[in-house]
């Protein structure tokens, strides 16, 4: 595999600051991190790319809070300026690199893949391969992001990247807390890099050819559950080997046809798709609380849902529409 080099000079230049400065701010225009960064911008981007170029660049303190949906975990999360321009200055040359290594069975955090794009994917295997797809291997791992052995995953970077001093800047923002923290912009893409080779591996030496992978949730189809029982000891061998990982104690392994495959939001099987029972909970009680809405236009009310419909319209969901929009001030009706 060919490594690269010569990209820091890319990453810290005034250009690319400026485009990771545009890029870093959508949808957060009001924010107190851009507004604040907006009284001194050019300024401000003047001295990171000093920063940048004289290596004195360091990760600010993080500021930790908990969150409880869809469950409970700690979010780390760095100021506007200079940390969050950082990452996007860096995403900005480095995606295209590390999108090249992820197989095309990862999803998670990628343009133009994402959870509709596995759904669908897992959908035509299940659709169009009945009897190669009679059992599942479902599994996440432990802890994942907090589990992340820096050690490991700088060597992985090593294996594609030979700049110095990105590197350095690297290893910086990695040693900025335990494991790889949830929140930072560059964490979703260490998490797919750490788990890339293992991909290929599953793909390449093991020759599978139903696995998708969606952040640390891992779904393997296949004929024989005899085949998935072997297959799943090989994998976490190599998990707790190669990357230090251990596999949730919640693994299993269960005809399609009698369970379902509870992945990315939805439970797959052969003939149709149903949306997971949580975010349908979550569906209804929206709705429940816009329709206690007094004064609601049908624009508001529609805009209000959306995000719930966005998930209702990629599966067989009609009934579930129906039986809401009886019970609700306008009709629940968008186009497919």
């Amino acid at each position: 595999m060919k490594r690269l080099g010569n990209l820091y000079g890319r990453i810290c230049s005034l250009e690319n600051l400026q485009l990771a400065d545009e890029k870093a701010r959508k949808g957060k225009l009001r924010s107190h991190g851009v507004v604040k960064h907006d009284r001194h911008r050019e300024e401000n981007l003047i001295r990171l790319h000093e920063m940048l170029q004289n290596g004195t660049f360091r990760t600010s303190e993080y500021d930790i809070f908990k969150i409880y949906e869809p469950k409970e975990r700690e979010i780390y999360r760095l100021p506007y300026f200079p940390d969050r321009i950082v990452h996007h200055a860096v995403m900005n040359v480095l995606e295209p690199v590390f999108v090249s290594i992820f197989t095309a069975d990862t999803y998670s955090c990628i343009k133009n893949r994402g959870i509709h794009a596995a759904a669908e994917k897992v959908k035509r295997a299940l659709r169009e391969n009945h009897e190669e797809t009679k059992y599942c291997l479902k599994i996440d791992i432990r802890k994942f992001y907090p589990s992340i052995d820096h050690d490991t995953l700088k060597r992985l970077l090593r294996r594609k990247i030979k700049d110095v001093r990105l590197l350095s800047l690297l290893d910086e923002v990695i040693d900025s807390a335990d494991g790889v923290p949830i929140g930072n912009y560059l964490s979703q893409y260490f998490a797919n890099l750490y788990l890339s080779y293992f991909d290929h591996w599953i793909k390449e030496a093991k020759s599978v050819r139903f696995y998708f992978r969606y952040a640390d949730d891992i779904v393997v189809l296949h004929q024989d559950k005899g085949y998935l029982h072997g297959l799943f000891r090989e994998m976490q061998v190599y998990l707790a080997d190669n990357l230090k990982l251990q596999v949730k104690g919640n693994w299993q392994i269960f005809p399609v046809a009698a369970r379902g495959i509870d992945f990315v939001g939805y439970v797959f099987y052969h003939t149709h798709t149903r949306l997971r029972k949580n975010i349908k909970q979550r569906f209804c009680r929206r709705l429940a609380r816009v329709n206690r809405r007094k004064v609601l236009t049908e624009a508001e009310f529609k805009q209000r849902i959306c995000p719930w419909w966005g998930w209702a319209k990629y599966c067989n969901s009609i009934n579930l529409i129906n039986k809401l929009s009886k019970n609700s001030k306008y009709e629940i009706k968008f186009r497919r």
